[in-house]
């Protein structure tokens, strides 16, 4: 087998579980209208049309801004807008409705493509329209008739439900009817994040131009510097994951681009509706949406709802409460004993999950510095409080983990565990030996508790 053969076989079986988790998932994915004119969208709807042969239930929502735009300006028409608002006039609206629809027009025609020796031979999707969402005049504000302008009313659920079980694709536009008989022009992404809502959607995908957002973090920050009061000094680079907290610090603080302001809070909103997770995905990558679906890394920006309770750094005045949380589990010996007076040295190695003022899950991260950059990491100390148990927590603590080793440059995590160890066997890690792990450690290995070790490849 060539090294390219061995690559695609390990890529593949390294989908693997991502297949088998989105399989039977509803995502809803907003397709700017830069994005439609991309030289890459071809390839955008392959890879949609993969989505959904791997079982993904999609409902796709498209804008229309810049055809829009370039369609008002050959019938020598100018709209104007107001606080990101377009002022759809009664002269404009039918220059509006054309533009938008020759935008459906082409999505459904490339979504029903099926060449031979095409991505999409064979495929033959199911692509259905119609009258889903319903608007209202979004009216005035600030003094300003918005006329034609709509504002999301309702989204027919149940009929957006059916066509996805027939294993069809719904396509939403931006322009939505109401009970009156108007037609108003809405903002997609508006539409976007309602029926994300309103579907109770697994997630939402934002097609942008960008790659997500950027966040301000070094090697020795974590994202969780991003917040209020902080005053470290960062630089820019790429946050591949924020909480809906760190998100909403980030849009007020940091971002100067419009439209990554508008995806970005649509984002925000969609995890505050019941959303669990949204995704800012550059249309402009080829195969993004693929890479941020089905790869460990990821391509763009993920919001997620699951550290909304509270992750954090903990600090000296959570040494209580730590103490309080894990001593059951001391007595029960699940967890090795740490002293008051070792909590206090090593506090800045946890993480915790802290509601109404209570921490309910830890965890703790040691590195060790390897021969040859092959650094590595203890996890350990992971609790969860009775009250909170099978809500996802350790899996929350497990990904802050994982994210803190990628920004701290660490290739492998390692635990000893007596009581958890099919639990983390369940999260990709395998048994090692004693041997596997850094001599530090070795030399603290308590044969009396006789814990096993499991390591995991990051």
């Amino acid at each position: 087998m060539s090294s390219k053969q061995q690559q695609y076989v390990d890529w593949f079986r390294g989908s693997s579980p991502y297949i088998h988790s989105h399989r039977g998932r509803t995502f809803v994915i907003y397709l700017s209208g830069e994005s439609i004119t991309h030289a890459g969208f071809a390839h955008l709807i392959h890879d949609i049309a993969l989505l959904n042969s791997l079982g993904v239930k999609l409902v796709l929502v498209h804008g229309a801004r810049p055809q829009i735009e370039q369609h008002l300006k050959r019938l020598k028409l100018k709209s104007s807008f107001h606080n990101g608002w377009r002022i759809s006039s009664a002269d404009i609206l039918p220059g509006i409705e054309q533009a938008v629809g020759q935008v459906r027009v082409n999505i459904e025609t490339q979504l029903s493509m099926g060449l031979i020796n095409t991505p999409m031979s064979g495929a033959a999707l199911g692509v259905i329209s119609g009258n889903f969402v319903t608007a209202r005049p979004y009216g005035v504000r600030d003094g300003i008739d918005f006329g034609f302008t709509g504002d999301i009313r309702k989204i027919n659920t149940q009929a957006i439900q059916q066509q996805l079980a027939l294993n069809n694709i719904v396509l939403l536009s931006p322009i939505a009817c109401s009970p009156t008989g108007e037609a108003f022009n809405c903002r997609a992404e508006d539409i976007a994040t309602a029926t994300a809502s309103a579907l109770s959607a697994d997630k939402l995908i934002l097609m942008m131009p960008s790659s997500g957002v950027s966040a301000e973090i070094t090697p020795d920050i974590t994202v969780e510097d991003i917040r209020p009061g902080s005053t470290k000094k960062r630089s820019s680079s790429l946050a591949h994951q924020l909480n809906v907290l760190q998100a909403e610090h980030l849009l007020q603080k940091n971002i100067n681009d419009e439209l990554t302001q508008l995806h970005l809070n649509s984002a925000i909103n969609a995890c505050k509706q019941g959303v669990r997770r949204a995704h800012l995905i550059s249309h402009e990558t080829d195969g993004a949406l693929l890479l941020e679906l089905y790869t460990h890394d990821g391509s763009g920006t993920m919001i997620t709802t699951d550290t909304y309770d509270g992750l954090r750094q903990a600090n000296i005045n959570d040494i209580g409460g730590i103490l309080e949380l894990i001593e059951p589990l001391e007595q029960q010996q699940i967890l090795a004993h740490r002293s008051r007076e070792q909590l206090e040295l090593e506090i800045d190695r946890f993480s915790i999950i802290e509601r109404d003022g209570m921490i309910i899950a830890c965890a703790a991260l040691y590195p060790y510095a390897q021969p040859h950059d092959n650094h590595c990491a203890e996890l350990a100390c992971v609790a969860v409080h009775s009250h909170y148990q099978k809500q996802g927590r350790a899996g929350d603590l497990l990904q802050h983990i994982q994210l803190q080793c990628q920004q701290k440059d660490i290739h492998q995590l390692f635990i000893l565990t007596t009581h958890t160890a099919h639990w983390f066997i369940e999260k990709g890690f395998i048994e090692g030996t004693l041997k596997q792990i850094p001599v530090q450690r070795q030399d603290m290995y308590n044969a009396q508790r006789n814990s096993k070790i499991y390591i995991k490849n990051l």
